[in-house]
């Protein structure tokens, strides 16, 4: 497979990286941030703190410890609040805190007791700890009685641990709305929110009929209950990202349109997140400029032209605002029901052809390489399921060599192959030169975003295009239901 690898350039490894800091300076200004910490046994070596960036992992600030195992993360900058936790000289996990508003206290802990930990000055933090002791405790019956329940000899057993264990999952409910309740305003309080779903209702009785579907559209309605999306704390949460991928998997259609909608409406409510709008904006271009399904290309144009052109590849580097863009012209001219771009190409025998001459039901196009592995192994994988069913479905195979450097190889491969049946074409050196010094985005490659080899489209008998960015049996499941449906 032929592929120009451009994806890793919208977003930067984040890793262990390091967030970037100003160093405090002799002024009589209130520090940013100033956490005193006690590591024992660590001494005279850097220790770290660490937060979240969606699903990974990012250092926030360091310190060296002295003799006594004492030190000071400080800064003249505040550090967005969310979850926080602190990291050995050799980069592991040794215990999570919250990052406060005030951003003033002291955490005291040692190795050997990491249970143990002490922290004072930070109303935040003792919520947080007493609360997830007490959690903690009740998820631990929990799973007790999970493995107890494996080892049930009856019926009555079974019952027995399921109903202890259901009521100890009542519990954590019952204290964390409690917990809610008694402290609205707390960090703890946010966090909760953002962590929980929805319980789906019973199934309603209305006029006589079963509403099967009130319980799916009561909990994709309130998903998101007391969760703003400029709210930059949420990527300095481990959960955040996650909950937002089962929402698109699970409650959003697969359709582009109702993709959009919902893209458009968390990033419009988020444009003023100085952390948390480049977090979904990149986020959701990775996720369509390269989509799952069909047709979801389209999203990432919306994000194209809705948000990066009108300003917002100042977040890009020249290197990505340069691929992000010749993405988007090569995605224009080849969505889902439009027409086909024109192809005015030279056959075997260097007659011109126009895709639009070729009649027929159906017209696979078929952008390949003579030189390519991969299309050495589809290319007679697609000859056998045309002469097998595709041609009796009145499908034309137009099959484009874009390597005009080797066209005796090509020959060739239509020759051993046998597919004198297709309709066999190239560009000429020529032809392509000409659209090169033309300047504009209209050459083969873009116009079909032809980015890998081989690439196939599927049009209809207007030449409007129907299915892209299938595998071949992919495609012929798809032949053979539209053709059912005609």
């Amino acid at each position: 497979m032929r592929k120009f690898l451009w994806l890793a350039l919208l977003i930067p490894f984040w890793g262990w990286a390091q967030i970037k800091k100003t160093s405090p300076t002799a002024t009589g200004n209130k520090l940013g941030h100033s956490i005193q910490i006690t590591m024992k046994p660590y001494q005279n070596i850097k220790l770290y703190i660490g937060t979240n960036y969606g699903k990974n992992k990012v250092l926030a600030d360091s310190c060296v410890l002295n003799e006594k195992s004492e030190g000071v993360f400080e800064s003249k900058q505040k550090l967005t609040p969310g979850i926080y936790f602190v990291v050995s000289p050799k980069y592991s996990i040794l215990f999570d805190f919250l990052m406060d508003e005030e951003q003033h206290f002291k955490m005291v802990a040692d190795t050997n007791a990491l249970d143990k930990v002490v922290i004072t000055g930070s109303v935040d933090n003792t919520l947080f700890q007493n609360y997830s002791k007490e959690v903690n405790t009740l998820f631990a019956q929990m799973n007790n009685l999970q493995n107890r329940f494996k080892e049930a000899k009856n019926a009555a057993d079974s019952a027995l641990f399921k109903s202890a264990y259901l009521g100890k999952d009542k519990e954590i409910k019952d204290k964390r709305e409690a917990f809610m309740l008694a402290h609205p305003k707390s960090m703890m309080s946010y966090l909760l929110n953002v962590m929980q779903r929805p319980e789906a209702p019973a199934i309603p009785i209305v006029n006589g009929k079963a509403d099967s579907l009130y319980p799916y559209y009561y909990v994709k309605n309130h998903f998101w209950d007391k969760v703003i999306f400029n709210d930059n704390r949420l990527i300095r949460t481990p959960f955040f990202e996650d909950k937002l991928d089962e929402y698109f998997k699970n409650y959003v259609s697969r359709e582009p349109d109702s993709i959009i909608e919902e893209v458009q409406y968390m990033l419009t409510v988020a444009k003023t997140g100085k952390e948390i709008y480049p977090f979904l904006l990149f986020k959701f271009t990775n996720k369509y400029i390269a989509p799952e399904f069909m047709g979801q290309d389209k999203v990432f144009l919306h994000l194209y032209q809705n948000f990066f052109a009108k300003g917002d590849t100042v977040l890009l580097n020249q290197e990505s605002k340069k691929s992000i863009t010749e993405r988007a012209y090569s995605m224009m001219a080849n969505q889902l029901g439009l027409a086909a771009p024109s192809l005015i190409v030279n056959t075997v025998d260097d007659k011109k052809l126009s895709l639009y001459d070729v009649k027929s039901a159906y017209t696979f196009v078929a952008f390949w390489d003579p030189t390519c592995g991969h299309c050495k192994e589809e290319i007679p994988k697609l000859d056998s399921l045309y002469k097998a069913s595709w041609k009796n479905l009145q499908v034309k195979v137009f099959s484009v060599n874009i390597n005009f450097k080797e066209l005796a190889a090509w020959k060739n491969f239509i020759t051993d192959h046998h597919l004198e049946d297709w309709f066999n074409v190239y560009q000429t050196e020529e032809d392509l030169n000409k659209e090169i010094k033309a300047g504009l985005p209209t050459t083969i490659r873009q116009q079909y975003d032809v980015f890998k080899t081989p690439t196939f489209y599927l049009l209809d008998s207007k030449k409007k295009i129907i299915a892209k960015n299938l595998s071949l049996e992919q495609f012929n499941d798809f032949l053979v239901n539209t053709n059912k449906k005609k």
